[in-house]
């Protein structure tokens, strides 16, 4: 069964993502009535989709579940894309896999040792909720020293808001940090009853307005190759490539940041890495989260 959590956040999704629609968008001819709601009307998504308006306000309610065939519609009449019509079907409590309760978070050892082999680019390895579990040297000393914060506080998106370093870090650090609150709020869909997602949420929320904002837009992303700017202040303005990779881990990925041979970025890495083994920064020897 799906949890009247997730009965309450595909509601507030389909929400969301209505108000951002004009009818204009969708087809429907356009009227001088007065509007009295952002985006279109409910009645107006129930005509698109073919079903009741009683159907579809119980759906934004939280109070029933819909069918495979229902969410399909919706999803093409709110125009979704690939990310957003998965989103919709996991909370729908829609999809093939059942998702099971993990447990405690560890690197395998195999994971570690390559993380440990990468020694030309910052790599890490992050797990549920962006747990921090696993980095090598360049990756500390590109982003932060992770030994030197506490185990319970080494998440990314909780640096991301509460570290002033992490905020001068990124030359766009408002899109990095959009971004990621996109991308957290597609996991919390897969665990709505994780304490400690619901712990993390509740703390950024309060601790940051922007936070608490970005999250009630309920824009979700999945978790992609990009490219970022930083402002290091070691090596200056450097513009890297963004990669995750997947592992055996569902809940596991790796993210390595690299620049092509023989370009500026390539030789301000090669700089950090010397700079690194000189100050002796630690690389993790392995965590359990």
């Amino acid at each position: 069964m799906t949890s009247n959590a997730a009965l309450n956040e595909l509601g507030e999704f389909l929400k969301q993502r209505r108000s951002k629609l004009s009818p204009r968008t969708v087809g429907l001819p356009s009227t001088t009535r007065p509007r009295r709601v952002e985006g279109l009307r409910r009645e107006e998504v129930a005509q698109l989709a073919s079903i009741s308006t009683d159907y579809y306000t119980r759906l934004e309610q939280g109070r029933m579940q819909a069918s495979a065939p229902v969410l399909d519609t919706i999803a093409r009449v709110l125009h979704l894309d690939d990310d957003e019509r998965g989103h919709l079907f996991q909370l729908a409590g829609r999809t093939t896999a059942r998702i099971r309760r993990r447990g405690v978070q560890k690197v395998p050892p195999q994971l570690q040792r390559v993380l440990e082999d990468l020694t030309s680019v910052p790599a890490m390895v992050l797990g549920r909720r962006g747990d921090i579990l696993a980095w090598n040297t360049l990756a500390a000393a590109l982003v932060t020293d992770f030994s030197r914060i506490p185990e319970k506080h080494r998440n990314y998106p909780r640096l991301l808001f509460t570290e002033p370093l992490m905020r001068g870090l990124y030359a766009r650090w408002e899109t990095a940090a959009q971004v990621t609150v996109a991308q957290l709020r597609r996991e919390a869909a897969r665990y709505p009853e994780d304490p400690r997602m619901i712990a993390l949420v509740g703390e950024l929320s309060m601790y940051d307005r922007q936070f608490a904002q970005w999250w009630g837009d309920h824009r979700i992303a999945a978790r992609t190759e990009g490219t970022k700017t930083l402002i290091h202040p070691v090596v200056g303005e450097v513009t890297l490539d963004c990669d995750t990779l997947t592992t055996t881990d569902p809940d596991q990925y790796m993210t390595v940041w690299t620049a092509a041979p023989g370009t500026s970025a390539h030789d301000s890495l090669r700089i950090l890495a010397s700079w690194a083994a000189d100050h002796h920064l630690p690389a993790s020897s392995g965590w359990k989260a």
